[in-house]
């Protein structure tokens, strides 16, 4: 069974624990408090039947979020399977036609969705191009279709939270009500933001969406958590204060360990909130993610002594649950992939360009696949911290016996031969820096140091159903584009998939960076059958003169300065075979580009478009 699979059961698990609970109010563990985030047994105003019924209530609206959500995967997984099975159909019946023509034509209705809600920028073609403000930077504009979401879910708990309450009654009774509904959503939102947190998230391959889109979400919901917890807080203060004035505030919470461990938890949840600002997690990323693993532990502990025998806190118990579940799958796979048979090993060469190639030989390998990135540690370079970067290659080479000399049976390849993987790393700030530095003090500039390897990630696109593909990639982009070029030529020469025409266009600084990945581009370009489907352009920004421009052959070419994306995907879409995709990864101009191009077509021609980023 699939780790997938496990937290899917897992979760489902859960939930039956969380939902078939008992409601409150029969109990008195939803009656009325004067707490942060669920309520200690003081006296009220409230008659025993207001305080149950309104007990009763919050757990109802409790459920209707996790139902809610729930409802949307479910949507969001059809989705997906129907998209995945029109994919398949196609695949099957474009094996042994070269024409297409069918699978060319559009449907006019799902074009137009694509064209303005899927593929659409929130405003005009802005998304992953990042806003800046001088040497600030900002953050990203969201999709309109993420948008629409998020505009949903906020939208969702503002009603949620004050649906029910009565109003124009006592206000004390209705404070009482505000403050327990939005403590009990604020841990509820906890269950979907820990979920969207983890890389072994289940729904980012049950969805096919991509971690990045649910990392986006996971702030939101953060932000979502952190304003319910301070509603809550405020309506308590509010509470008391409308008894005696600031007085009876302090006093309340002298020797009160309920009121305390609640306030030390909301303002971990502010601190979290300023903490986790595009602002700083750009600049310091590296003291951004270690406080910020910090300050989560603070605030659940405390929200946990806080919720003591309170209802909520079945919710909250879920949330570490899941939290150990993800934690621990993290740890097995790090001893999993590396530990035994020597261990991992990553080979360090520097390359032209400021990048520098780590070839990882790894202990137990997986069965590699386009797409895929994978988490690095390297101690001797970052000490315990992980970093992910996209795979570009993968090779396998049978192990010799020591005292034989026999080459293994190639049955156990995979279980017991050496297994390589690469990637390239472009020198920046932080671990890529003293990366960097590491493999240049080296002899030749070539190092051998241990590391860890966690994965695989990602891998969940596929591109074998499209007769025609292009494939964009700016810089170290390509380390995601080369993979996915290697196995349309291969999956041609065998006749496994739909692939007529691929088109390669890769946009590059300088023709020094073509060394990135010259050895792997000359098996492409070897391969069997590759002159009939494949066609590279190279675009060169800066060159340092036009004699550094010129193209090898009719199918690897090379231009100065940037590629007009529309123009060239227009050219393209003219002599289009089949349904078409388009894949991007590099900067985000460049994918605003390519995103605005394909969206100009929709409704003309059957164009699909995939993008690979990682925002944060």
């Amino acid at each position: 069974m699939s780790f997938h699979s496990i937290c899917t059961l897992a979760l489902v698990a859960l939930a039956g624990v969380v939902e078939g609970e008992e409601a409150p109010g029969a109990h008195g563990s939803g009656s009325d408090s004067s707490s942060t985030n669920g309520g200690s047994q003081k006296k009220s105003h409230e008659s025993p039947e207001l305080q149950a019924a309104a007990a009763v209530d919050n757990a109802r609206f409790a459920r209707y979020t996790l139902s809610i959500l729930a409802s949307v995967v479910i949507a969001l997984f059809t989705y997906r399977v129907v998209i995945h099975s029109v994919r398949y159909i196609r695949t099957l019946a474009c094996l042994n036609n070269d024409t297409q023509r069918y699978f060319k034509m559009p449907s006019q209705l799902f074009g137009s969705v694509k064209q303005h809600l899927l593929y659409a920028p929130l405003f005009r073609r802005r998304h992953n191009r990042e806003i800046h403000l001088g040497w600030l930077h900002l953050g990203y504009v969201p999709t309109r279709f993420q948008s629409l979401f998020l505009i949903g879910v906020v939208g969702m708990n503002i009603t949620l939270s004050v649906y029910g309450i009565e109003w124009n009654g006592d206000r004390a009774a209705a404070l009482s009500h505000l403050r327990n509904r939005t403590g009990t959503l604020s841990i509820v939102n906890m269950i979907p933001l820990v979920i969207m947190a983890g890389r072994n998230n289940p729904l980012i391959g049950l969805l096919n969406i991509s971690f990045d889109s649910f990392n986006l979400v996971h702030r939101w919901f953060g932000r979502i958590v952190v304003l319910q917890a301070l509603a809550h807080t405020l309506a308590m203060v509010v509470k008391l204060h409308d008894k005696g004035g600031w007085k009876a505030v302090s006093k309340s919470f002298e020797g009160s360990h309920m009121l305390i461990t609640g306030l030390v938890a909301t303002i971990v949840w502010v601190g979290i909130l300023l903490q986790g600002s595009a602002i700083l997690r750009h600049a310091l990323y590296e003291t951004f993610l270690h406080l910020h693993i910090v300050l989560v532990v603070v605030s659940v502990a405390f929200l946990w002594m806080h919720l003591d025998g309170l209802y909520p806190q079945k919710y909250l118990l879920a949330v570490i649950l899941l939290w150990v579940l993800e934690r621990s799958m993290r740890v097995f796979l790090l001893i999993y992939r590396n530990v035994g048979r020597g261990g991992t090993k990553a080979e360090l060469e520097l390359l032209p360009g400021d990048a520098c190639r780590v070839t990882l030989k790894m202990a137990r390998p997986w069965i590699f696949k386009p797409g895929q990135h994978a988490f690095i540690t390297i101690p001797s370079v970052g000490l315990w911290t992980s970093h992910p970067f996209s795979l570009a290659w993968s090779d396998t080479e049978e192990r010799t016996d020591s005292e034989k000399g026999l080459v293994i049976d190639h049955s156990d390849i995979l279980a017991r031969s050496q297994t390589s993987m690469s990637m390239i790393i472009r020198r920046r700030n932080g671990f890529t820096e003293q990366l960097f530095r590491k493999a240049e003090k080296s002899s030749l500039g070539r190092a051998t140091v241990t590391a860890l390897i966690e994965g695989p990630y990602g891998g969940h696109h596929v591109l074998h159903s499209y007769g025609t593909v292009m494939i964009f990639a700016g810089g170290v982009g390509i380390t995601h584009q080369v993979p996915f070029v290697r196995d349309l030529v291969a999956g041609y020469a065998n006749g496994t998939v739909a692939a007529r025409r691929v088109i390669l266009v890769w946009v590059i600084q300088s023709p020094e960076h073509l060394e990135w990945i010259r050895p792997w581009m000359t098996t492409i370009l070897a391969m069997d059958k590759r002159r009939d489907i494949l066609r590279i352009q190279l675009f060169v920004t800066r060159p340092r003169s036009t004699k550094e421009i010129h193209s090898p052959s009719a199918t690897v070419q090379m231009f100065p300065g940037k590629p007009n994306v529309d123009t060239l995907v227009e050219m393209e879409s003219e002599n289009q075979i089949g349904a078409m995709g388009v894949s991007v990864c590099g900067t985000g101009g460049l994918s605003d580009d390519v995103r605005a191009a394909v969206r100009k077509r929709q409704g003309v021609r059957n164009i699909d478009f995939l993008e690979e980023s990682f925002t944060w």
